[in-house]
């Protein structure tokens, strides 16, 4: 619908995605700052605010260059929401409650991202894309003020100072651990692929012999279902399998998505993305946890250089997969895919490697990790 409105190639479009999650990835370290200084709750809530004014804004736009520099301030504002969130959980949550309270969460990013997609495809359909963006907007406005009434306080934060110097020691230290660097580069070349996949894929059914509507194109995102129980699901393998086995099983998963796809009808293209949204969201819980686990240090900097490494490669994929689209369409996606997830096969046997070596140095190594 952008594309047709504002006149722009596929690519050009898929920016309104790209720089979006790229500006989530810079500003993380930013409001994780702040955060550290002013406090949790305080923090999300003004982000919220502001991001909801940006929203609303995009539906006055009548400049594609316009659209991609408010889609770039919503990206800012929306940093400042899941890395503090995941701190505000660490300091709130008893030890017993954490694991599931993170898991819930990851799992409300998929419902999210599903309702998202979902809402605008039915409003765009209906009425127009402005619209869809409107409603958002005042949705938005209720759970805002929801959040703001039943989101308990700050009770175990502590005001630190932010030393400039030690941060970036931290995050340095953390690319030079080849442990945590591998969970990185899988998780970002995990979702480099995803969203790339998820944008060439609607311009698939919208064209013949398919020529879906648009509101279908939305309802096509309740595939994004199967992540909220798969991410729930990697938590409880970790008392039968080891966290590199899960990761492992995720992207074995996400390449019979792949092989399922090249069956080009919809019922193939359907099954293919359940069972990749099932796989991608596995191997993601797992690669958090592999993150907490192993960081032996500023383990806040450590998931916060995850997620950095998961939006770049968000920001990124549109345009790789977008090489394969203009010369050899949706067959081309897919193996642009397959090259990626062959990739990230090969470094999930590393970190199998390094978890055995783990386990032979120290018997309870396993153990240890689930508590």
């Amino acid at each position: 619908m952008l594309s047709a409105e504002f006149s722009v190639s596929p690519l050009a479009s898929s920016l309104t995605v790209s720089l979006a999650l790229l500006s989530v990835a810079v500003f993380f370290f930013i409001f994780s700052s702040i955060s550290d200084s002013i406090g949790r709750k305080k923090v999300m809530v003004i982000a919220m605010i502001c991001l909801l004014m940006t929203t609303l804004a995009i539906a006055l736009v009548q400049s594609f260059h316009t659209l991609l520099l408010l889609r770039m301030v919503q990206g800012a504002f929306i940093a400042g929401i899941p890395t503090i969130a995941i701190a505000y959980i660490g300091e709130e949550f008893s030890a017993r409650a954490l694991s599931v309270a993170i898991g819930i969460y990851i799992s409300m990013n998929s419902i999210g991202g599903m309702g998202g997609r979902v809402i605008s495809g039915v409003l765009t359909e209906l009425f127009n894309w402005r619209i869809a963006f409107v409603f958002i907007g005042c949705l938005s406005f209720i759970f805002i003020i929801l959040f703001m009434k039943l989101l308990p306080p700050s009770n175990h934060f502590k005001t630190r100072k932010f030393e400039r110097h030690k941060a970036v020691t931290d995050y340095l230290a953390h690319l030079k651990n080849r442990t945590l660097r591998l969970a990185v580069l899988v998780g970002g070349l995990h979702f480099f692929i995803f969203v790339g996949l998820y944008n060439y894929v609607t311009y698939l059914l919208t064209a013949p012999p398919f020529s879906l509507p648009t509101v279908f194109i939305g309802l096509l995102f309740l595939t994004y279902l199967p992540g909220t129980i798969s991410s729930t699901l990697a938590g409880k393998t970790a008392f039968l399998w080891s966290q590199s086995m899960t990761i492992a099983v995720g992207i074995f998963l996400m390449i019979i998505g792949i092989l399922v796809m090249l069956f080009t009808n919809l019922l193939a293209i359907i099954m293919g993305l359940l069972i990749l949204s099932f796989g991608f969201f596995f191997s993601h819980s797992a690669l958090n946890a592999w993150v907490s686990t192993r960081a032996l240090f500023a383990k806040a900097s450590a998931s916060g250089l995850y997620l950095t490494s998961y939006y770049v490669g968000g920001s990124l994929g549109s345009f790789y997969l977008g090489f394969f689209w203009h010369y050899w369409h949706w067959y081309g996606v897919l193996v642009g895919t397959l090259l990626v997830l062959i990739v990230t096969s090969l470094l999930a046997m590393q970190m199998m490697v390094i978890e055995h070596q783990a386990s032979e140095t120290n018997p309870n190594y396993q153990l240890l990790n689930v508590k």
